[in-house]
Formats: C-alpha cells, sequence, structure tokens
C-alpha cells in the first residue's frame, strides 16, 4: 500500500482501487502577533543600541570609568548585537516555517538577551534615566516575545 499526497488529498492506492481522503492543508499556524513585535523589536533595537553606544560615549567624557569597565560596557554591547542578531533570525525563521526547533532556540537565546539587558539596566558602571527607560521597554518587549513564543510552540507542537 502507498500513500501519495493530491492537491489536498491523500490517495491511498491499495491493490485494485483507491480511495481519496480530504486533508485539512490549509491551516496557517504562524503567528502575527509574534511576527509584528519582530519587526518592532528589530527597529527598537537599532535605536537602542545606537542610543546604548552614544550614552556610553557621553558618560566616558563626563565620569571616570575604573579600569576595564568601559571596555567592558563596550564588549557586552557588541555581544548583545549578535546574540540579538542571531535570536531574531531563529524567531523569524520559526515562526514563518511553522517549525518549533528555531522557536525553541530563540526562547533560549531571549534569556540571553534578558540578561545583557538587565545589566544595562542594573549593573553597569553608570546608570542614567535613560537607560532605565530604555532598557524597561527592552525587558517588556522581551517578555512579550516568550509568552509569544511559547504560543506559538505549543500550536506548531499539536
Amino acid at each position: 500500500m502507498t500513500v501519495r499526497r493530491l492537491m489536498g488529498y491523500w490517495r491511498t492506492i491499495k491493490s485494485e482501487n483507491m480511495v481519496l481522503k480530504k486533508v485539512n492543508s490549509t491551516t496557517v499556524l504562524s503567528s502575527i502577533p509574534l511576527q509584528m513585535i519582530y519587526y518592532f523589536n528589530i527597529f527598537y533595537f537599532i535605536f537602542y543600541i545606537l542610543a546604548t553606544f552614544l550614552m556610553v560615549i557621553y558618560k566616558s567624557q563626563v565620569f571616570t570609568f575604573p579600569g576595564g569597565y568601559l571596555a567592558l560596557d563596550l564588549v557586552l554591547l557588541i555581544l548583545m548585537i549578535i546574540l540579538e542578531v542571531t535570536r531574531l533570525y531563529h524567531g523569524f525563521k520559526g515562526n514563518l516555517t511553522e517549525e518549533t526547533v528555531p522557536i525553541v532556540i530563540n526562547l533560549v537565546l531571549t534569556i540571553g538577551s534578558m540578561l545583557l539587558s538587565l545589566y544595562y539596566l542594573l549593573w553597569q558602571t553608570y546608570v542614567l534615566k535613560a537607560d532605565v527607560i530604555m532598557n524597561a521597554i527592552l525587558l517588556i518587549i522581551y517578555g512579550l516575545e516568550e509568552i509569544l513564543d511559547i504560543i506559538a510552540v505549543s500550536s506548531f507542537a499539536r
């Protein structure tokens, strides 16, 4: 017995007779709200990186950094860019192709991005009010993405 898919139907070929069964192949499981928040995250993250970089330059001119802390802030900013690009790539890919593995990779990488955002919110050398506002918004976006990622993974796994 062989099974072939033909224009939304499963065709089961038995010895002499054929049986056609209708398959629901038009169901789209991709999450539109998740895709929208990914797009918003791209634009907000570009703003965030530029503003954070300019604030680090401002802080280096106005305040005196203890040895090595300015370099640490800049290295973590570069690491955050790499992590965010990788994270968003897997998120877009997983949502559009309706695969669970890229979304799970995105979930794990989001935890790393959240920790880096927490560093810039709480533990960097000098924290300005603008840092607090920008990182709070970024953490809210990450939280929404995490919730929508979990919903997408559960719908893809069914």
